[in-house]
């Protein structure tokens, strides 16, 4: 095997991981937090901000056994997962969070010298000022890392670990303060007015970031694949051992009084004070070592992605020094940024600020682990791998806790991704790095809907009937009316499918004009916001094509039970004829046949529906009334109003005025009585007349139709009421249920 930079293993994944979390804030704020929230108080501070760390270290370990890991840590795995815009985005916060963090650590590094502060004013007459510790120790260790590497940096990781694990063990065998009974303390002691737990929880965070520092040494690992996982969870669960021990010392060897007062209080209560100051000293020069060694690899692999702005910037940022690739470039760039910090910045907000970009991270490496495991893409086959649900709380836990630590801050830190992606977007000529995996998810989504819904509904009968439209028509792009109807029908309560039919042979040619066809029906559909499910078929007849088409499964997880035909005023006795003949061959399928005979007026105002119940009409009689109602639900239709005309021969009007009645009393009806006539007739053709007389304004009429009818009758049965504007004839297999 060919080796990897300098062809490290999985020792320097945990020393950088434990060596960042083991950092300036256990030495100077946990004291802090023990006096602010008492001992169960920070405890629960520990595990709460372990259920943002353990869920991202198992994501991390399980992006990173999935695929080749190459240089760029955290952001070469974000990039490959989420693409190259949202990676680039996350990519920038993370080196910003990174670069930021050396100048933290440099700041916190000062706070060891404290003790100069009276031998300066003594002595010289000089106000101490950390500056003066901070600067010139930032410059020295940018230049060791410059001139010798990643090498030197993880040698000197190994003589950090060793002399914090000196100090800590020192601090350890220490007695409590003098005077201090630890039986006078209790669980949830602390001082009077503390400051509220997410305050505390918001200043001690910091402390659990530094569990990915390892990652950053992905390009520089013999088998990341196997170091990573391990480094990283090795880390993250040594650190938080060590955190609570460390609480229950301060807890049972100090009042929360002095802790509170004091933030060196753990060389108060070590055998040898000064190894506290030592062990600062190496925890803050270690997390300055982790991050000056991991933000330049994440500067590099951003400009080897062209993801800077500036194709020159890109090329020279990106560039590496001799055979292990080293980024000096771009450690000359973090240095930079670094060193602007330690001169001019607020290191509380720097440290906010910091926690935000960190957050943003873990919670996109935990979200992108969750989605992975609903997309079921083939490509992602990690060998370890963590849970969905641990996943979820990860990255909820995050965004969370992001507007609980500062709302400000978590707004900023949102703005500035959202500024970010927009700008690569562009740059990047709007790829659409989340559309892909999103597409995985639903897709499975979809598959595990379908096959309950079906599962579901064999040998169930619905509870209550909508509409499942299929409609197969080769007039697609001459005429505006059939498509409208279908999505009016299916704009809320139903579901429409809409294929168009061409007329061939199934041929590469074909297939591929079947393909562009398909292209204008989307964006037809996308300019109207069509809820309405599109494609074609290629087939040598339109009865082939319906006998293809019926029998395909519905998008909905139901089965389609209703089919759309369509002809024009215009068209000729032929192509009425053709519907006819598919309104036969449809029939066998049990489903409702619906035949919309349009006009020039398309619909006129859409003010008015009529519907026409006839003594022929007891099966369609709720479905037409629905159909009408399902209409009104859409905006086009919502100032129209309903008339229903019940013309029945003389007998049979009152019964079917009280059956009306009682189910517009039980409101199983949706209508209003006012808005029902009544009419006695007796034949056909005075039936007719009535139709003319009543409906001659009408936007749309709707009239029932029955098979025997159609068998007899053929043609004649859609070329009555002539005179109609739009006209939408009705069949229903048998009467619906209306609740």
């Amino acid at each position: 095997m060919t080796e990897r930079g300098y062809g490290f293993g999985t020792l320097p994944v945990f020393l950088a991981g434990i060596s960042t979390i083991l950092g300036a804030i256990m030495f100077l704020r946990f004291g802090y937090a023990v006096a602010h929230t008492g001992l169960l108080g920070i405890v629960g501070i520990i595990l709460l901000g372990h259920l943002v760390t353990i869920p991202t270290a198992l994501a991390l370990a399980e992006i990173a056994t999935n695929r080749k890991v190459e240089g760029g840590g955290e952001y070469f795995i974000i990039s490959r997962s989420f693409g190259p815009t949202i990676g680039g985005v996350i990519g920038i916060c993370l080196y910003l969070s990174q670069a930021i963090s050396v100048a933290f650590y440099m700041i916190a590094f000062a706070e060891a010298f404290t003790w100069l502060e009276p031998v300066l004013a003594d002595q010289f007459g000089i106000a101490f000022d950390p500056r003066f510790i901070s600067i010139p120790a930032l410059i020295l260790l940018l230049g060791l890392v410059i001139l010798r590497g990643a090498d030197l940096g993880v040698k000197v990781l190994y003589v950090v670990a060793a002399t914090l694990l000196g100090s800590l063990i020192i601090f350890f065998l220490g007695s409590p303060l003098e005077g201090f009974d630890p039986g006078s303390i209790s669980l949830m002691d602390k001082i009077e007015r503390p400051d509220s737990f997410i305050v505390v929880f918001a200043i001690v965070f910091p402390a659990f970031t530094g569990m990915t520092a390892g990652v950053g040494l992905s390009g520089d690992l013999r088998n990341p694949r196997k170091s990573l996982p391990r480094g990283t969870l090795w880390a993250t669960i040594a650190g938080m051992v060590v955190y609570v021990a460390i609480v229950f010392k301060l807890h049972i060897s100090a009042s929360p009084e002095v802790m509170a007062e004091d933030q060196l209080i753990m060389a108060q209560i070590a055998v040898w004070g000064p190894a506290i100051l030592i062990g600062l000293c190496c925890a803050t020069l270690s997390s300055a070592i982790g991050s000056v060694l991991v933000a330049p690899r994440t500067l590099q692999a951003l400009g080897a992605d062209n993801t800077l702005p500036g194709k020159r910037g890109n090329t020279w940022v990106s560039h590496g020094e001799g055979a292990a690739n080293d980024p000096r470039r771009a450690t000359i760039v973090t240095g930079i940024l670094a060193l602007i910090i330690v001169i001019v910045g607020n290191v509380n907000l720097v440290a906010t600020l910091i926690s935000m970009f960190f957050m943003v991270t873990y919670g996109s490496l935990c979200a992108i682990s969750f989605l992975e495991h609903f997309a079921a893409r083939p490509s992602y086959r990690p060998s370890f791998r963590s849970r969905w649900y641990i996943s979820l709380l990860g990255a909820i836990m995050c965004f969370l806790l992001m507007f609980q630590i500062s709302f400000a801050f978590a707004v900023l830190a949102i703005l500035v991704l959202v500024a970010l992606y927009q700008g690569l977007r562009i740059a990047k000529g709007g790829e659409g790095d989340l559309a892909s995996l999103f597409h995985d998810v639903i897709t499975q989504a979809t598959r595990y809907m379908q096959i309950r819904l079906q599962q579901r509904r064999v040998d169930q009968p619905p509870d209550e009937w909508r509409p499942s439209v299929i409609m197969v028509n080769d007039r697609t792009f001459d005429r505006r009316s059939p498509l409208t109807m279908l999505r009016w029908l299916c704009h809320r309560y139903g579901f429409g499918t809409y294929v168009h039919f061409i007329k061939d042979k199934l041929t590469e040619t074909t297939f591929s004009e079947s393909n562009a066809v398909r292209s204008r029906l989307l964006e037809l559909a996308r300019r109207q916001h069509s809820t309405v499910y599109m494609d074609t078929v290629v087939s040598p007849s339109i009865t082939s094509a319906l006998a293809q088409t019926l029998q395909v499964p519905g998008v909905s997880g139901m089965s389609n039970n209703s089919i759309l035909f369509e002809f024009a005023q215009r068209d000729s006795l032929d192509v009425v004829e053709s519907v006819v003949d598919q309104c036969k061959f449809a029939a066998g399928t049990d489903m409702t046949l619906m035949v919309l005979r349009h006009s020039e007026t398309h619909f006129g105002g859409r003010e008015s529906i009529h519907v026409w119940l006839t003594w022929n009409d007891k099966a369609n009689a709720n479905t037409m009334i629905l159909l009408s109602y399902i209409l009104l639900g859409h905006p086009d239709w919502e100032h129209a109003q309903v008339q229903v005309f019940a013309a029945l021969p003389e007998t049979e009007v009152e019964g079917t005025r009280q059956e009306f009645a009682q189910l517009i009393k039980e409101e199983r009806l949706p209508i209003s009585e006012k808005n029902i006539q009544y009419i006695a007739t007796e034949t056909a053709e005075t039936f007719r007349k009535l139709v003319i007389e009543k409906s001659f304004d009408a936007d749309l009429t709707v009239i029932g139709f029955d098979m025997h009818g159609l068998e007899t009758r053929g043609a004649e049965v859609f070329t009555n009421h002539g005179q109609l504007h739009d006209v939408l004839f009705v069949r229903a297999p048998r009467q619906i249920k209306i609740d």
